[in-house]
């Protein structure tokens, strides 16, 4: 068994629901597994065989056993396993290298699921309000995949609720609990929703669709679904497979969908520009080009050029341009000019304009608004040159007489350095990202959002974070000269050339820039 504090990567897990698709046939079972299991290896995907446990003697009412009006007990009386049946299949998933798992619908099956030691629980729609099965379930310790067929978020805010206190690992999965279902009642939006309610949870799609239909996981996958679910069987001379199905072929067509998809949307974060794609754009760039003769150390403005295609190697190009470039030699009407007569640093208005747009797409991205009417200001303790390794960038929201508040934003990789307050009492609260902090020569790595660190006054600290960080500075009231640095280089700088403020994110101020 998984200790408690152990997680389980459920990230692009595949999950084969077998269900009683063995038909009560151990035989017939095993090769259902090992046709899944070519398929696992064939694509280089994760893969569980699901198994569902039930205690027939108990899960069915005795005095309900012949009872035909509901379809589901014949069919569990007439797939019946034993448990030595059962433990053949589990052995078989493991030999086929895959995971086993199982949904169990009484405490009974638990115990089973114990025995076997399977690692993980799967929690079926019908059972995901059943307060007793989920109490059986959170005292096995182990990680837990819910499907929310039926829920509405209500719902599912219970059980996310019931497990968090018991701390139980889960995951979700969007479920629509028809057989077969419709791509009409598919509602895959709900995955984004699930994505951005439960943010800590991982969110999946457990799918019920006719076997040919291959175009939602596609789609499950770019709303943010990393657990993908399906039955499967093996149609045979004896053995039939019902609407919702797949066979060993569609289940191929299925998970090449979800590799299609996943090769679509690329890897998160910025994408890498292809040289074929920088080439092909290049071709349709325009090159500044010369008017008239213009002598070496004499000043070029608009008058003086033109924009024109093909651009030529190591020419200047339109995006480049600026007025008031000297000439690096003497050309004539018709030169191309050289690259080299504009500096390839940015200026200080591009870096400035870079690291707050950088900022702003962090803000969006944890759909924090600060609005427009605001100060922000960018503290470059080495300069705004090194301001990408060194500083934040702090958002002014209240300035009061007793106490203040501030936005705090880093991108990756910044750091801001050792220093101390004399007057000024402040709290951290992270909001999104990582945040890591240093005080008194201790660290606190890797701060998630929602956690809080405050610093006394006198208490030397630094912060900083690997992957981008916002978090709220709730201090008291801000007196000017009161951060005292360590590194003398940066006690020495006047405060002006280690601070660059803008108002309104600098909407009319680059321009005054450098």
């Amino acid at each position: 068994m998984l200790p408690r504090s152990e997680e389980f990567n459920f990230k692009n897990l595949f999950i084969f629901e077998m269900a009683n698709n063995h038909q009560g046939d151990v035989e017939h079972g095993k090769r259902i597994i090992r046709e899944m299991g070519v398929i696992a290896k064939e694509f280089g995907i994760r893969a569980a065989v699901k198994l569902q446990f039930r205690d027939l003697d108990t899960f069915i009412h005795p005095l309900h056993v012949g009872d035909k009006s509901n379809k589901h007990i014949p069919r569990f009386l007439g797939t019946r396993l034993s448990k030595e049946q059962f433990r053949e299949l589990v052995d078989e998933i493991c030999l086929c290298e895959m995971i086993p798992l199982s949904t169990p619908f009484d405490e009974r099956s638990v115990n089973l699921i114990e025995e076997f030691n399977l690692p993980i629980i799967k929690i079926g729609s019908c059972s995901a309000q059943d307060r007793p099965l989920l109490e059986r379930v959170s005292a096995s310790g182990r990680p837990v995949i819910l499907s929310t067929g039926g829920l509405t978020f209500h719902d599912i805010d219970w059980a996310v609720n019931f497990l968090e206190k018991r701390a139980v690992h889960f995951a979700l999965m969007h479920c629509v609990a028809e057989y077969p279902m419709s791509h009409t009642s598919a509602h895959l939006n709900q995955i984004e929703l699930m994505c951005h309610a439960y943010r800590g949870a991982t969110i999946g799609f457990s799918t019920h669709e006719s076997p040919s239909e291959t175009g939602l996981i596609g789609l499950a996958y770019t709303k943010g679904a990393r657990i993908f679910e399906k039955h499967v069987g093996v149609e045979s001379d004896t053995h039939k497979l019902n609407a919702y199905s797949a066979n060993p072929e569609q289940v191929r067509s299925w998970v090449q969908a979800w590799k299609f998809a996943v090769e679509a949307c690329g890897s998160w974060g910025e994408r890498a520009i292809s040289e074929k794609e920088q080439a092909d754009l290049q071709s349709l760039k325009r090159g500044v080009y010369i008017t008239r003769e213009v002598k070496k150390g004499l000043v070029i403005d608009e008058k003086d050029v033109f924009f024109a295609i093909p651009i030529q190697k190591d020419q200047l190009s339109s995006d480049r341009w600026l007025s008031g470039l000297t000439a690096d030699r003497d050309y004539h009407d018709g030169d191309a000019l050289c690259a080299s007569v504009r500096s390839q640093e940015p200026t200080e208005r591009e870096m400035i304009f870079a690291f707050t747009r950088k900022v702003r797409r962090l803000l969006n991205e944890a759909k924090l608004f600060v609005g427009h009417d605001i100060k922000v200001e960018l503290s470059a303790h080495y300069g705004i040159k090194n301001f990408h390794k060194y500083g934040c960038v702090l958002v002014e929201c209240v300035m009061g007489e007793e106490y203040a508040k501030k936005i705090i934003v880093q991108i990756e990789g910044q750091w801001n350095p050792s220093h101390y307050h004399k007057k000024k009492l402040e709290t951290f609260h992270v909001l999104h990202g990582e945040l890591t902090v240093e005080v008194e020569g201790r660290l606190y790595r890797g701060l998630p959002a929602g956690a809080k660190l405050s610093i006394p006054r006198g208490v030397v600290h630094a912060f900083g974070t690997d992957t981008g960080v916002i978090f709220e500075e709730i201090s008291t009231a801000e007196v000017p000269g009161d951060s005292f640095y360590h590194d003398p280089k940066i006690a020495g700088m006047p405060r002006q050339e280690r601070k660059v403020v803008l108002q309104n994110w600098g909407k009319y101020q680059f321009e005054e820039l450098k």
